[in-house]
Parts: C-alpha cells; structure tokens; sequence
C-alpha cells in the first residue's frame, strides 16, 4: 500500500509556487485548512488563484493570504463573508470571478472527475451568465460551466490513516470531498493520523489515492473565527411576524431549505410537532436548533456559519451531493429574503444598489432547483421605496421562480403568471397595501 507523505505546514507551504492555482476547502471557517493558509502566508508566493466559497474571515484562513497581497484572483460564490475581500474586489487589487455555490461544487467535481464541463439552469438570465454559452433542454434556458482544476488544493479532514484515506467532520465534507478529486497535488491537514488498517473502509469519505500528502494540524478555536461559538440574539416583532407566516406554509415531511437572514429565524419557531426536515447547503439534511453553547468543534454548522445540532436520522454530505439534491427537486420549500420581487415573479436578493455583486451563495441554485419558493422580506426597504415591483432593476437572482411573497403587510402569491393578493397580515389595511405596493395586483 502506498503511503502519503507526512510534512509540517511549513514544509507543505513550500511546494506551492507563485502563480500556483489554488483549491482550498472549507464552508466559512469550518473545514478549512487554516495551518496551511498560514505556513503559504509565510512564503514568498504571489499571484496565486485563489479557488474556495469564500477568502476566510479578516486576518484568518484565506483573508491572510488576502492582507499579504499573495491573492491576484479569486473564483468563489460568497467573498463578502469577508468585508476586506469586498473592498479589494471594489479597488482593483485582485481579479474576481464569481459563481454560484452549486455551480462553483458541480464544477469542481467535473473538474476532478474528467468531465469539460456541463449545462445548469442556475443563474440563467441572471448577469453571470451574461458572457456564457446557453442552450434550451426540455424548454428551458441552461448555462455552460467549464469544470475546474487546480495545481494544488489544501485541504481539512477530521482523521486520515497512513495511506492517505480521509474521513471528514460532520458538515466539514463541504467542499473539501470534490476538491480532493481535483487538483496535480492535494495536501491535506489532519487532526489526527492513524496507523494503517485503523480506518473501518465504510467509514472513508475520499479514498487515499487522491491525497498526496497529510499534515497533522489539530483545528482549535483560534482557526474557527465566527463559528467558534454559539450565538443568540433577538428579532424584531415585524420580522417574527413574517417568519410565523411562512411556517404555516410549510408541510409535515417536507424537505425544506431556509436561506440566510429572516428564513433563519423560522427554525426557531420549528418543535418535534411540525414534522419538518430542514436542509441546509452546506451538507445537512435534519438541522435542529442551535446548541446552548459550544461550536464548530463540536456540533455542524448551517449556510449561516451558525453552530446548530443534528436530529436524529440526519445525515452528512459535500457541498457537490447538497446541490445536487436541489437541482434535482428534491427539496420542496426553498425560503429566501428578497430585495425586489416583481409581477412576473423574477427574483433579485443578491446584490443591493451601490454594492459589489460578490455575494450571491447558494441562491441561485435554490430559486432554480425547489420544488418552491417563498419570499419573506419587508414590503419596502429603508427607504421606504416598494420591493414588490413591476420589473426588477436589480440583478436577477432567477426568472419566474417565485411563489408566493410574505412581507409584513401583506401575502402574495402568482396564479398564471398573474400577482394576486393572497391575505392581509393582521392589522394591515388594504389602501396602505396598494399604497406601498409597486406592481400592480
């Protein structure tokens, strides 16, 4: 049996050149070879590609790499988790290429599976697929996606043996199980290494012959950033309201996705009674409610980077198998915040005016996959201009997808195409609905 070779970070760090492309795995902090990212920032290498969901979090991971200014580009889905990747996106000081999470998953598992690329309906007649190749399959748009490759992908697993053989930590398979797949040279770091033959075979999530190094680096709190603990706060009336009404719309044994934002807080009021599998992107199906303390060490996280438990019958996946699931309809309620939604049920939520479009995660993919989509927001913004429109003027996040609309005021949903009224919201009039109502119903 061939053995991986075991290094330091540091010695690890030194086989990447500059101008290297760069795989690196993890879902916020959480699988994320942070050991790694430090040692490389230590080095004098430049102009690297930077592959990931996202650049780590100020100072941390990635956003190291970032301050160093060894990053010249970045492909990923959501760089603004950190605020200094926003800003040198805005500057010019790196290239940026920006896909959505499913994408950016499916495209790496192309990549390390053999495969030049596929067709996907997300993101179609949205602004990134603006320079893409289309075509039209069973009547409806699809975008081109190259696959992706990389010189050298760093990546996290939980435990490994002495041949290379990974096993992952709960929702830390993310994007570190398609990566390993798809890189010349895959350095993973490792909190422990085991003998050979100490691994059950079922138990292996990414077979040894992928991995071409282990660096025994034992993840502490320090590495983990904004999941490194629980977090509780409280939410306005207006918004719990909302979030109250779109759970009356969800269905015992329904599989459902809750975006980030206000969809987040109806997993709070979700008990035992309602008989909901909450899914969430980052590889969960069977989220329960968030640990009274403790973090990422400990318990999964879900597509906020929050800490949270898993119900019994849960059960882990990569980020690749999670959007494949949506893709395939096999969620049935996606719930996402919006910015606009117009007549015609176009969706924008990623891209607010005055902003960098650096930002639009596993929306996408969602709006175009779920089986449904319900909309909860404000019915206008701070501005007190109407977000229930005639015709989108933000970036589209999907055409036609929507389903219905929950706002403070009032519910809305689309029969035929057509906007309608579904009910007022306690204590709402319908005067001030139309009032702040922008399309037409």
């Amino acid at each position: 049996m061939k053995l991986a070779r075991q290094l330091t970070p540091q010695a690890a760090a030194q086989l990447i050149p500059s101008g290297a492309v760069l795989m690196v795995g993890g879902f916020g902090m959480t699988g994320t070879p942070a050991h790694l990212l430090h040692a490389l920032a230590e080095t004098d290498a430049r102009k690297l590609t930077y592959i990931a969901n996202n650049i780590g979090e100020p100072g941390l991971g990635g956003g190291r790499l970032l301050r160093n200014g060894q990053i010249g580009k970045a492909i990923g889905s959501f760089f603004t988790s950190n605020p200094e990747a926003v800003a040198a996106a805005q500057s010019g000081d790196i290239a940026f290429e920006l896909l959505p999470q499913g994408t950016l998953a499916e495209a790496i598992r192309a990549g390390g599976a053999g495969i030049g690329g596929f067709y996907t309906p997300s993101a179609a007649g949205t602004p990134l697929a603006a320079e893409s190749e289309t075509r039209f399959i069973k009547g409806r748009e699809h975008v081109f996606v190259p696959g992706l490759r990389a010189d050298v992908a760093l990546i996290r697993a939980r435990l490994a043996d002495e041949a290379g053989n990974l096993v992952y930590h709960m929702t830390e398979q993310n994007f570190n199980k398609a990566m390993a797949t798809a890189a010349d040279l895959v350095i993973a770091e490792v909190d422990e290494i085991l003998p050979l033959g100490s691994l059950d075979p079922n138990t292996i999530h990414s077979p040894g012959n992928y991995v071409d190094a282990l660096v025994h680096a034992p993840a502490t709190l320090a590495e983990l950033g904004s999941s490194a603990a629980a977090h509780s706060g409280r939410a306005d009336d207006k918004r719990l309201k909302i979030a109250r009404r779109a759970l009356a719309e969800l269905q015992p044994g329904h599989v459902i996705n809750l975006g980030v934002g206000m969809p987040t807080l109806i997993a709070d009021l979700i008990t035992p009674a309602h008989g909901i599998i909450l899914h969430t992107e980052n590889g969960l199906l069977g989220v329960g409610p968030a640990p009274e303390s403790g973090g990422a060490l400990d318990y999964p996280v879900n597509a906020g980077k929050l800490p949270v438990t898993a119900l019994p019958g849960a059960s882990y996946f990569d980020s690749a198998d999670s959007f494949a699931m949506i893709r395939g309809g096999h969620v049935d309620v996606a719930v996402m915040g919006g910015l606009q939604v117009d007549a015609s049920g176009n969706l924008a939520n990623w891209s607010a005016p005055g902003k960098p479009l650096l930002g639009v995660g596993g929306a996408m993919d969602l709006a175009s996959g779920a089986r449904r989509l319900i909309i909860t927001m404000t019915h206008c913004d701070r501005q007190g201009r109407p977000k229930i429109v005639p015709r989108c003027t933000l970036p589209l996040t999907a055409t036609g997808a929507v389903d219905l609309v929950i706002t403070e005021l009032a519910v809305f949903g689309f029969a035929d195409g057509v906007l309608h009224l579904v009910e007022l919201m306690p204590g709402a009039e319908l005067d001030d609905v139309r009032a702040k109502t922008g399309a037409t119903f």
